[in-house]
């Protein structure tokens, strides 16, 4: 029997099997697919999420293969925050394909002895353990469904999931483009819709974005080159001389969160915990932001070092943190899908008003960016230097407390 059965490997099935071993748990991740899906949902890492990176030494390749971007965005206003003013060692977001996180994710997973296993579609719960659709049971202590919005293992433990159903749509296309713009990176907005156009490795650019034909509860069909090249040039004026698809989509607002993060011996993370519309690239971060919080204390539990009970303060530390995130992405979503002149007016006030308030600025990227989470225990602790050398985030990668200055810090950064 392991300790820990997780079900899903994306980032943040991947970080929490990383921190399970780290803190001696045996662990077995079990993913559905075959073969690693090679197409990004997800793009940015927030300075946050680099930071938990840097705490357990794995952030060179991504400082390394990710491009680096300033500032950030709130609900695609034309003024961007400058992420220079925070208190961070990496005052900028990262533009990494998902794809290749998870790889140099599962790499730090397998490293560390846990097991991965692809191909296996869990069909529910058994026990002491999940039930895979052959009928086979694994069994374990603990289940963690990372298992994304219609997570199987929140479904099997009753867990509810309340929300709100979509009422608008947006797209994306990842296509080579003949006539990028000259920058790479552009952004448009107006009565037609609105426009994000990002540069990919490969060159491929990715076109995301909304439009007032897609308003409405219902599935606007899958998504089209034709539909997609007629979309952005009513947006833009050009098609950007677009072809060749590797990956068209469609995503909605659908906004909902788990009504409890624990129940007995099941747990959930990322995307099983909460849905919302993907703006502004937190949806990645704040699950392995949940990871990092619960596999410590995983571990602990199962390691006998901890009682059960402080498997308790994951949900009562992550759940605000993830109705935050919600309230946020739907504020985004209201200013991204704002096409009517209203709306635009209201664009127009609040850009205004984030460029002329340097504290309202620096407040906005200290959510968008994570580093502004703090617990009932304490906030986060800055990378704090050592007078007989070296700096808190290069302690914390033994995964154990560290002493320091300003306090007990635990394994995840924050205050004990």
């Amino acid at each position: 029997m392991e300790d820990v059965v997780i079900v899903g490997a994306g980032p943040t099935g991947l970080w929490l099997a990383g921190e399970l071993r780290l803190g001696g748990a045996s662990v077995t991740v079990l993913e559905a697919r075959e073969e690693r899906d090679p197409n990004s949902k997800a793009l940015t890492i927030h300075p946050r999420t680099i930071e938990i990176l840097d705490c357990r030494g794995i952030a060179g390749p991504f400082l390394a293969e990710g491009s680096r971007i300033p500032n950030g965005h709130f609900g695609g206003l034309p003024d961007r925050m400058d992420f220079a003013v925070l208190d961070t060692p990496y005052p900028f977001t990262l533009a990494l394909p998902q794809a290749r996180t998870e790889e140099l994710l599962e790499a730090r997973a397998d490293r560390m002895g846990a097991t991965i296993r692809r191909g296996c579609a869990v069909a529910g719960l058994a026990g002491d353990g999940v039930r895979l659709a052959d009928g086979t049971v694994v069994e374990a202590r603990y289940v963690v469904g990372c298992d994304g919005t219609r997570s199987t293992v929140r479904t099997a433990a009753g867990i509810d999931f309340p929300g709100t159903d979509a009422t608008t749509w947006g797209w994306l296309g990842d296509v080579v483009l003949d006539s990028p713009p000259d920058r790479g990176f552009a952004s448009f907005a107006g009565p037609a819709g609105g426009l994000m156009v990002v540069p990919l490795p490969g060159g491929i650019h990715r076109l995301v974005g909304g439009d007032p034909g897609t308003d409405g509860p219902e599935w606007p069909g899958e998504l089209t080159l034709d539909e997609l090249r007629a979309t952005v040039r009513r947006i833009a004026g050009t098609d950007f001389g677009m072809r060749d698809p590797v990956w068209l989509s469609r995503f909605g607002n659908a906004t909902r969160q788990a009504a409890a993060y624990r129940k007995g011996t099941v747990l959930l993370a990322g995307d099983a915990a909460h849905a919302h519309f993907p703006t502004g690239g937190v949806g990645m971060n704040v699950g392995i932001q949940d990871a990092h919080n619960l596999g410590w204390k995983l571990a602990a539990v199962v390691t006998g070092r901890a009682d059960g009970t402080l498997l308790d303060t994951y949900h009562e530390e992550r759940h605000p943190v993830g109705a935050e995130l919600l309230e946020h992405t739907r504020a985004q979503t209201a200013l991204i899908t704002a096409y009517a002149p209203e709306g635009r007016a209201l664009r127009a006030v609040l850009s205004g008003l984030i460029a002329a308030a340097p504290d309202m600025s620096r407040e906005l990227a200290e959510r968008l960016s994570g580093l502004n989470v703090a617990y009932e225990t304490g906030k986060r602790v800055s990378n704090l230097e050592f007078p007989d050398g070296g700096t808190l985030f290069e302690r914390l990668r033994t995964g154990e407390h560290v002493r320091t200055s300003a306090g007990l810090v635990r394994p995840d950064g924050h205050l004990a």
